[in-house]
């Protein structure tokens, strides 16, 4: 019976000097190069941190022998890893040295949660909450669209699940519905203090808008974009999607599937940020920032959660928005 392994050592609380005998997953690899000793190479490796950890192999003499070993760890592979940590280029490195390993393993030896982060919240109790949402919409084409998509038990099975992104926010299982129901949350606050808003198309917007990126981002040993999502992206793949469901209903009103679509295309908020058109109506401008809200607070509650347990100083310098954060 082949050996199960239970992660115990996180990149986030790796230190210089440790010696670390444990699991990752293999994010990117680097290829093999010559040095005065041998053969050695590299490769990117992650855990459900969310950190990323620059690894290097010391091989021997032995070209072949190092060759074999860089072409049976795969991309995504989980892999067992003896070493060392050491810093390299102000940044922290695990090195690995002969008669220490790295090998890949089987899918029954890991458990997949150690590299991607658990749902927080109960996905079955979320969907039902989704499914009540749609009970609310008034306007037929609306409940008629939302209820084909979302009945169905593929979109179901692969929405309960899937994370919301790489790693910028809810990056996690079931994070991509948990987005959906806080916009969804924002969406409707914004119609009790403004009731000139379009209900409807709120729920229909808030439920939608990422709908894309069911196909954009591929689960496995990680979370990854698609080949498809890195091309087109979730807000056009979700464009494509929805365009298509709308035209499965008889007389589904043009101006309404236009509004739908606006609202899908202009989420982003501005062209800079990848929205091809800016929001042109109340609801469109609610959805954006229902979505920015859900998404930065997340972003940087994550963030703070990390910086934590990285560092004793009260700020922590954020690269992605260029400004220290106050963690203490």
């Amino acid at each position: 019976m082949a050996k199960v392994f239970k992660k115990t050592q996180f990149i986030n609380t790796l230190k210089e000097g440790s010696f670390v005998d444990d699991v990752f997953v293999v994010k990117i690899k680097k290829g093999i190069s010559e040095y005065a000793k041998g053969y050695s190479f590299e490769l990117l490796l992650s855990d459900n941190t969310g950190k990323n950890l620059n690894y290097k192999y010391w091989g021997g003499s032995d070209e072949d022998k190092v060759k074999n070993l860089y072409s049976s760890i795969s991309h995504d592979a989980i892999v067992h890893v003896q070493g060392m940590v050491s810093i390299y280029n102000g940044k922290l490195q695990l090195t690995t040295n002969e008669p220490y390993i790295i090998e890949s393993l089987s899918p029954d030896q890991y458990d997949i949660q150690d590299f991607i982060k658990p749902n927080k919240q109960d996905m079955e109790k979320m969907y039902s909450n989704l499914l009540k949402s749609i009970g609310l919409v008034q306007n037929n084409d609306l409940k008629s669209l939302l209820e084909n998509i979302f009945n169905d038990e593929g979109v179901a099975k692969k929405f309960k699940q899937h994370p919301a992104s790489i790693e910028i926010h809810h990056n996690w299982i079931s994070g991509l519905l948990q987005h959906t129901l806080e916009v969804l949350k924002y969406c409707m606050s914004s119609a009790n203090m403004f009731p000139e808003l379009d209900k409807d198309l709120l729920i229909t917007g808030a439920l939608l808008h990422d709908i894309g990126k069911l196909e954009e981002l591929v689960v496995s040993s990680r979370v990854k974009g698609s080949t498809r999502g890195q091309l087109v992206g979730h807000l056009a793949l979700g464009l494509i999607y929805v365009s298509n469901k709308i035209d499965e209903i008889d007389g589904f009103d043009e101006e309404l599937k236009n509004k739908v679509l606006h609202m899908i295309t202009s989420h982003h908020g501005k062209i800079e940020y990848g929205s091809p058109k800016e929001p042109m109506f109340p609801e469109a401008v609610t959805l954006y920032y229902a979505d920015e809200m859900s998404s930065k607070i997340a972003e940087i509650l994550d963030f703070v959660e990390q910086s934590k347990d990285s560092t004793e100083d009260k700020f922590s310098y954020n690269r992605r928005h260029k400004r220290n954060i106050l963690v203490g």
